[in-house]
């Protein structure tokens, strides 16, 4: 297990892993705990102080690589984003594109990307309001279909890409989902009617920004948003595609107690 902070390894190395504790910006490092593995689960986390998101996705994800290529490591499965076909116009997933291209440039090695959708758990906090007032605020409309898929199917494909040690390419993960479904299954666990509340467009931004987002990845968010409900911003398609096993109830439940 790759790891920030010495104290964030006891819960693994308690199961029988070995942890390291790396910077995803030190290649160097970060090559020395991949050496020997047969394969490794890699992502770029979000950093919400970046001057540029872009521009920290695109080093992160050069550090990655060299780790990659020095270490030799034969497979990797790199966590990106749904719409990270395009280059550009695609908010936080434009880094991503960069990403799969640095890495997919590794000579010998083997890359799965897994472009995930939306995920469930970006509902998450707006269930004190759900709770509170029967309200789901939602970025989108709420008949419109995004793509989403539950965090744990990640973790799941990840670990059956990682075993299948000759998988590579790209697959996709998630379905659309709509808000009003959302809403209907937090009704169910509330016991009570949920209706979605459309934010709109011209209020994305401040309330984006009112999360805590410098204005960099406020505007990659907005454009994120903006993408979706256009239609711009969708599954390429052409590759195999895996669908959430991971019910809305599961994720939403735990968070839901009344």
């Amino acid at each position: 297990m790759l790891v920030r902070k010495a104290s964030e390894a006891a819960s693994w190395t308690a199961r029988g892993a070995e942890a390291a504790v790396v910077d995803l910006e030190d290649a160097r490092a970060l090559a020395g705990a991949l050496r020997g593995a047969q394969g490794a689960f890699l992502l770029i986390p979000p950093n919400f102080t970046a001057p540029s998101q872009r521009a920290f996705q695109t080093h992160v994800a050069r550090s990655l690589a060299t780790a990659a290529a020095e270490s030799q490591i034969p497979h990797v499965v790199f966590l990106s984003g749904f719409a990270a076909h395009r280059e550009s116009g695609s908010g936080p997933l434009a880094g991503l594109h960069d990403a799969e291209r640095i890495l997919g440039a590794v000579p010998g090695l083997r890359l799965v990307s897994i472009r995930a959708g939306y995920f469930y758990e970006n509902v998450l906090p707006v269930l004190d309001v759900v709770k509170g007032t029967g309200v789901l605020p939602s970025f989108f409309p709420a008949e419109l279909p995004v793509p989403m898929v539950a965090t744990r199917d990640i973790g799941l494909l990840g670990a059956e890409l990682l075993i299948d040690g000759a998988s590579q390419g790209v697959v996709e993960l998630g379905a659309g989902l709509t808000y009003s479904e959302i809403a209907r299954a937090l009704g169910r666990i509330a016991g009570k009617t949920v209706r979605v509340e459309e934010i709109p467009l011209d209020a994305i931004a401040t309330t984006i920004a009112n999360l805590g987002f410098n204005a960099d990845l406020t505007n990659a968010y907005v454009e994120l948003i903006t993408g979706i409900r256009s239609g711009a911003l969708a599954f390429e398609g052409g590759h195999r595609r895996v669908t959430s096993t991971t019910s809305l109830e599961a994720v939403f439940r735990p968070r839901l107690a009344l």
